[in-house]
């Protein structure tokens, strides 16, 4: 993608590394965050192993304190580099951000062994930074385009499930009885549910010939209906696909970028876009 504003300030360059993935540095910017989200995540995880935790301590703590350092550094970028800094602090990401960021300054105010316990719930908050890896997901588009594309026929789908597990629970109900544990009707259906999505907890079991054929049956038809909506949601991920590759876009899909407003931060703008479709304000102007 083309840089559309060859005169920017220095607040407005910012905005673009930040904010955007069209550009080097933007793109970047993105890999170094998704590597230290990456990296505390584990750290996260590794401290949880006592034993880990005990060997390593020192320098799980180190770690953990030049990435809070990072986010912060980012956070506070973020703060500068937007319009209207209420917006994005305000916002979900915004108080994930700062979730994220928090727990380990906390931990140098509440000092002394009788606030551990609280300490490692408040740093529990640094797990909050998972969600920040959907903001940098861009294919996620396709994916999100394939799955409204086939909610139409994914609830017909489901529907139908519905009714052939209503039909299969009575029939079960009518076998086997409350001496086998098919005590009425919903609890015949919650028992063909179970067992059409190949979950199948044992709390219930049919006894009779009979029974054990039609719960058989509906076993071998749950592997059937569990690639059903797969099926689906595949077929139209590739639609949407050819149409990008053929350069004719199918009608769900829509071109977008990871422009962002420089006065109201809205993302998600179609490709060549000049006005936020949210606030009106022009995408090039970051005055």
């Amino acid at each position: 993608m083309h840089d559309k504003h060859p005169n920017k300030s220095w607040k407005a360059k910012l905005h673009r590394i930040i904010y955007e993935a069209d550009t080097p540095n933007g793109r970047l910017f993105d890999v170094i965050l998704l590597i230290a989200i990456i990296a505390s995540i584990i750290f996260v995880m590794l401290e949880s192993i006592k034993s880990f935790d005990a060997r390593y301590h020192n320098f799980l703590d180190i770690a953990e304190w030049i990435i809070t350092i990072v986010f912060t550094i980012e956070y506070i970028l973020r703060i500068i580099a937007v319009k209207k800094p209420f917006k994005y602090i305000f916002s979900f990401y915004g108080i994930v951000d700062f979730l994220s960021t928090i727990p380990k300054y906390i931990s140098l105010i509440f000092i002394g062994t009788q606030v551990f316990i609280a300490l490692r719930a408040l740093r529990l908050l640094r797990v909050f930074r998972i969600l920040k890896l959907a903001r940098y997901l861009g294919a996620s588009n396709m994916l999100a385009n394939s799955l409204k594309a086939s909610r139409p026929k994914i609830l017909v789908f489901l529907f139908a499930v519905f009714i052939v597990s209503i039909i299969f629970g009575t029939l079960m109900y009518l076998v086997e009885g409350e001496a086998s544990g098919f005590t009425s009707i919903p609890v015949s259906v919650y028992w063909c549910i179970v067992t059409l999505t190949t979950v199948g907890f044992g709390d219930i079991t049919p006894v009779t010939p009979f029974g054990q054929f039609i719960a058989s049956f509906i076993m071998i038809l749950g592997y059937g209906i569990i690639a059903v909506p797969t099926g689906i949601v595949s077929a139209e991920y590739v639609q949407q696909n050819k149409g990008r590759s053929t350069g004719v876009p199918t009608p769900p899909a829509v071109d977008l970028n990871t422009e962002s407003c420089p006065n109201c931060s809205a993302e998600r703008h179609k490709d060549h876009a000049k006005y936020c479709y949210n606030c009106g304000h022009s995408l090039s102007d970051y005055s």
